[in-house]
Order: structure tokens, then sequence, then C-alpha cells
């Protein structure tokens, strides 16, 4: 197959056109097509249906199944119309099966009603419900014969996503003129013949034509899981397009010249003797990988990978001395002011005995305090700490050496790469990002493909097990007693609560409730408030006294899941746990268990629970490895959730799903090494076919 470049795919493919050429589509269909992200005819192409309806047969009427759709065909017997709290109408039809059902509705017009004489034919689709008076539809699509033969449809039919203004119907006839205009098979085809055989993989044009309009005798049921050949073709393809994407910044930025940080080796030797622990054999091999990259003349682009408590920040400031010692600066950036707070005053505690200043920035300082500090950052401070304001701009450093990045999903990829372009001397800081959340390595090698991955695979010594127990609220009388038997021997306690809705408001009414209901139980208890609605004063100062050992019970929302080190708290109680995916859930579990009395989580839930929601409860009881809990969080929940904002930054994936198709991914690695060493010209055709202007993120 000959060598492209993405200009060659953009000028030759008429899927670049322009959605507005193809016939129907004016101004106002147009407008409402770009609101969903369609703005040429590619991008119809890879709007992939929800999922499928059988209207090639007919169904006896004697054979359906509640529970499952199904398209069915009748004559009228009975017509029904009533009133009860609403208007109703049931429509009653039988089949040659013998069998009958009702079709019911309950918003219908009068003349819609009229249509359904005694006699008449009517065809209908719809999911099949056991109603009281036996088999029913409730508002199917359904419509009148003319004659009993009517024809029946050719192939699966597709149901897109709902978009306002667009019907189904219309966005299918779209589809159907954007697949007419389908290049030929060596025109569409970017991925080499030869992979394609040995994948086993079909060409682009049949999988686009399969997934839009499958045949009869396409298994409908690998299409609703998303595992038919031909959407595979089409996740393989996307898989590959973000993978190289990634792979252009690593290559981008590892073209770059970085300082060379040699030095630090006292400062290192000081800070390590002054701890009151012995690195484990994890850290050591960690930093002796840091401290190589950073020795080398270009950017290290390194992820630690580390379950809770594994300790990455001792790590991670260790290897900052190294650079500190060889005349550079560094910079930590965490996505919370509490995780920001925790590590400046770690490291303040750490590099004071030291002699080298830790400056702060975070997003709500203004005037003269947050422009005394841009200064100190341009004259050399050597570390500071900070959000997200690190990575504003006009922030500017004089000599920045290494960029830390903790919990690095929360941020997304361009923000971290901000920070190339905040030094003074055209020269790409090393960029060290740090995670707590463990991330199975397929996905791994996936998502921070920019990225080497170390991994700190060993607990410090002197860390007890957590003992985990599943508690239904009905017994939330007996959790408040044990919370009290802690408190009485002095140990501390967190009691998290949680909502459905993501909303800092109602999570702070949850919070609050529940600190009234425990404060009135626990009278001889000093009980704090943590939630997110809290200004950053509030918050340090219940987090100070928390840590200080004067609130013995600290009711929180998750605010608390990263970053907070309290070896005296060992109960932590989490209010409906349900609700929670099991990555969280061991984040928060993580708070606890820090020192050397036994700690125990009590996860608070709310029967009747979901097979789904056993299944993680159940695992959290059985097992403290993070990296265990995160393959069955992929499993269950999807690789969005288990990374939290779906790397922002990155280009979405609109087909596939990391969990369902990670066997593929190492395929996809190999290709992309290929791809970019021999025929850099398709790997960018392959990014700008899926992604258009997401390569814009290689140079950001």
């Amino acid at each position: 197959m000959p060598s492209l470049s993405s200009a060659d795919v953009q000028s030759s493919e008429p899927g670049a056109r322009p959605v507005r050429t193809l016939v129907g589509v004016g101004a106002a269909l147009a407008e409402a097509l770009a609101r969903r992200g369609v703005h040429t005819i590619r991008d119809l192409w890879f709007t992939l249906p929800l999922r499928y309806e059988d209207l090639t047969r007919i169904e006896p009427i004697a054979t359906l199944v509640p529970g499952r759709r199904a398209q069915v065909q009748g004559h009228v017997e009975a017509v029904q119309k009533g009133f009860q709290f609403r208007p109703r109408l049931r429509i009653e039809i039988a089949d040659e099966s013998g069998g009958t059902m009702a079709l019911r509705f309950v918003h219908f017009r009068q003349a819609q009603a009229a249509q359904f004489a005694i006699g008449a034919n009517v065809r209908a689709y719809g999911e099949v419900r056991a109603g009281a008076q036996g088999l029913e539809m409730v508002h199917p699509r359904y419509r009148i014969l003319e004659v009993a033969t009517a024809p029946l449809a050719t192939h699966l039919s597709a149901v897109y996503p709902q978009a306002e203004g667009i019907s189904n119907a219309r966005l299918a006839t779209l589809m159907q003129r954007a697949l007419a205009v389908l290049p030929p098979v060596e025109q569409l085809e970017l991925l080499p013949d030869r992979l394609r055989a040995e994948l086993g993989l079909m060409d682009l044009r049949s999988a686009l034509v399969c997934v839009h309009s499958p045949q009869p005798w396409d298994d409908l049921a690998a299409l609703s899981e998303g595992t038919h050949p031909a959407q595979r073709r089409l996740a393989f393809e996307e898989l590959l397009a973000q993978h190289l994407v990634l792979r252009q910044i690593r290559h981008q930025v590892r073209a770059q010249s970085a300082p060379q940080c040699l030095g630090g080796a006292q400062l290192q030797q000081r800070l390590a003797s002054s701890l009151p622990y012995v690195l484990t054999a994890a850290q050591k091999r960690v930093l002796d990988e840091i401290l190589a990259d950073i020795a080398a003349p270009r950017p290290m682009l390194r992820l630690v990978q580390g379950d809770v408590g594994a300790g990455k920040t001792i790590v991670a400031a260790l290897a900052a001395l190294a650079v500190i010692g060889s005349g550079h600066q560094v910079v930590l950036a965490a996505p919370t002011e509490l995780l920001a707070r925790q590590h400046f005053r770690s490291l303040c505690a750490w590099f004071a005995p030291l002699g080298i200043e830790v400056g702060w920035l975070a997003g709500k300082m203004q005037g003269r305090a947050r422009a005394k500090v841009m200064d100190q950052l341009v004259a050399g401070t050597p570390m500071v700490v900070g959000t997200h304001a690190l990575m504003q701009e006009g922030v500017r450093f004089g000599d920045l050496g290494l960029a830390i990045v903790d919990e690095q999903h929360r941020f997304g990829v361009h923000q971290r790469l901000s920070l190339l372009e905040k030094t003074a001397h055209g020269v790409a800081p090393h960029q060290l990002v740090l995670t707590a959340t463990p991330i199975p390595r397929t996905l791994a090698m996936t998502m921070y493909a920019d990225l080497d991955v170390s991994l700190l695979d060993e607990l410090p010594s002197g860390r007890t097990p957590v003992q985990t127990a599943a508690i239904s609220n009905a017994r939330r009388g007996e959790v408040i007693e044990r919370v009290r038997a802690a408190c009485a021997k002095g140990r501390q306690t967190y009691w998290v609560c949680t909502l459905v809705e993501e909303s800092e408001q109602l999570d702070a009414q949850a919070a609050e409730a529940v600190y009234l209901e425990l404060g009135e139980a626990l009278p001889d208890a000093r009980i704090g408030l943590l939630h997110g609605r809290m200004g950053a004063g509030q918050k340090q100062a219940v987090m100070e006294e928390f840590k200080r050992g004067e609130i013995a019970l600290l009711v929180a929302t998750t605010v608390v899941e990263v970053g907070v080190d309290v070896p005296n708290a060992s109960l932590m109680v989490i209010e409906n746990a349900e609700r929670l995916g099991l990555a969280q859930l061991h984040q928060l579990r993580g708070r606890i268990g820090r020192g050397a009395v036994a700690s125990n989580c009590v996860l608070l839930y709310q029967a009747p629970l979901s097979a789904n929601a056993r299944a993680r409860l159940d695992l959290m009881r059985s097992s403290n490895d993070g990296f265990q809990i995160a393959e069955m969080d992929l499993r269950l929940r999807g690789a969005g959730e288990l990374l939290g904002t779906r790397q922002a930054g990155l280009p979405s994936l609109r087909i596939a799903d990391l969990g369902r198709d990670a066997d593929l991914l190492p395929s996809i690695r190999v290709l992309a090494e290929r791809l970019l060493q021999d025929d850099p010209g398709r790997a960018d055709a392959i990014v700008g076919r899926w992604f258009g202007g997401a390569t814009r993120y290689a140079g950001a």
C-alpha cells in the first residue's frame, strides 16, 4: 500500500466535504447537526446507531416473551377509550397464531383513535410487557396497513442518538445519502492489507455499510453489545488514531532539549536520612528510573503509578531535589486546593531544614500576593506548589527543570503540556506524572502512550490491611455505636457522604444533615464538617484540627478522596457506597490504614442491591489490591469512568470502549510504532480522519 499524507486523504475523500453538500441539508438542519458535532459527511459515517430494530419479520403473538422488542401484525378486535386520571386508549389485536395482545396509549388524539376500526390490519413494533390483562405494548410504533401483505424492511433498522430538531427517520435518510458517496475500498482504506488479513479485520467500507444497514442475518446480539466484526473494525482504527495522537506528542516533546540534572545527591541523602522510615525497594527502583531520565538531555515523560499509600510524594520530592541541586526550578501541580495544600505542607517540612524555599500559587490568589509570587517564579524560586493556576497563561518560570503533575487525569493532556511553554530559555522541562488511581497495564499503555510507566507495587512497612464490611443502612444504629466505641478509645473516624448527583450544593446538604444527625447521637464526640462549598480557609482549618486530633469524627463529602493523611484515623464509614465506583471506593478507603493500628471500613448501603453493586461491594470486602480492583472497575464501568474525566484534552472515543476492546491494544501499539517509523503520512491521515484538528495537541 503506497504512502499517504493527511492532505491526500483530506482532499480526495468525499467524506471531507461539508454535510451541507448532501441533498436535503439546508441551513437549519446543518446547524442542528453541527450542535451534535457533525460538520462533514465523514462525521455522519462515524455517528453510529445506539441500537437496532428488527423490522424484517413478523413474530406470532402466541410466541412473544415479555421484556423483548418485537414486530407484530394483527387485526383490530376491540377498541376501548376511557379516562382514569388521564385519557387512555386500548386497542386489542389478534393474529393467525391465536394470540392476542393490547396496544396501549396514554397520549393520543381523537383522529388517531379513529384509525383503529374493527377489523383493520395493524403492524406494530415495541417492547412486549406483561400487563394486567395479558401481553401489551405501551405507545408502540405502528401503522395501519391497506393490505395485510405490505412488504417488510429488507435490513435491520438503525436507531441513532437523539438530536434536537432531527428525527430518527430524517437522520437515517441522511445516513443513507452519506453512505451513497462512500468511495471504493481501495480509496477509503488506510490500514495495511497484510495487517487486516492477519487480524481478520474487514475493510472500512464494508464495516460502515454494515453498522448503518445491517442485514437480517447479521448477529443482532453482537451489534447490541458492540462486538460485531464491523464495530470491532471501526473500534480498531479509532483506538489506533488516539494512540497515534499520543505517540506524536511523545515524539515531538522528546525531540526538544531538556536540562541535564546530575546534582542534588547530598540533598537527597540529607532528606532520606531525616525520614522516620526506610524507602521501599519499589521506591528506590522508581527513583533510579527517574534520575536516569532527568540526567539525559531530552525531556523525561514518566508516569508513576502507585496504589493508595505507596509513597509517591516522597519519591517525587527526592527527584525534585536532584533538579533543584542542579540549579533548576520544580513545579508541582495538584487538581484540588486541598491536595495541593497537603503537598505544600509536606514539602515545606522536608525542604525547610535543607534551606530550600517552597512557593505557593492557587487560583484564588489575586492582586499583590499573586504578583509577588509571579515575580518570584521568574526570579527563580526553587520549588512551587499549586493548582491549575500554575498552568494559566501568563505564568512564567525563570528556569523550569521539572514539572510534577499529580492525578494527571483530572487535568488533561493539554494542560500538562502547557507547562512545556513556561520556561524562558526554550528548553523543555522534564515531566513526572503521579497517579494513585491504579490503571490496568493495557489501559495505561493506551491512555498514557506518551509516557514511560513506573510502578510502585510495594506498600511501606508498618501498614496494616484495612478490614472492610458491607452493612445495610437498616443497621445504621449499630454503625453509629461502632463510631462511638472508636471515639472512646481515642481513635478518629471519617464519615463520608455521597449523593447520586455530582453537585457540591447537594453533597453539602447531605453532609450537613448527617453532621446534625451524628451530633445528636454522639453528644460527647467533637464532630467536624468538610464539604466542597466551604471556603479554602475553612476547609484547611477543619483538616488541621482533624490532623491534630482535636476532631474525633469528620463528616465529609468525597473531597477527602485524595491527599489527606491522618495516621490516627482508623475507621471510615462510606454512606451510599453502592452508588460509587470501585476506584473511588478504593481511594476513599486509602485514607485509613496509615498507622500501626488495625483499621476498618464500613460500606453502608441502601437495600436492595443490584447484581452489579453487590459484585462491587463483595470485591471491596475481599481485596485491598488496587490493581485487581481497577481491572474489575474497567470491566464494570468502562475506561472513562475509571479515569475520571476521560483524559480531558484527548479526543474522546465515539465507537471504541477500552474495557470491551482491550484485546486490540497490543496490536494497535505495534502498528502505531510501525506507521510512525515507516509511513508517518499514513499515521497523520488516520488521525486526521478520526479527530480532524486533534493533532494540535501534539504541538501544545
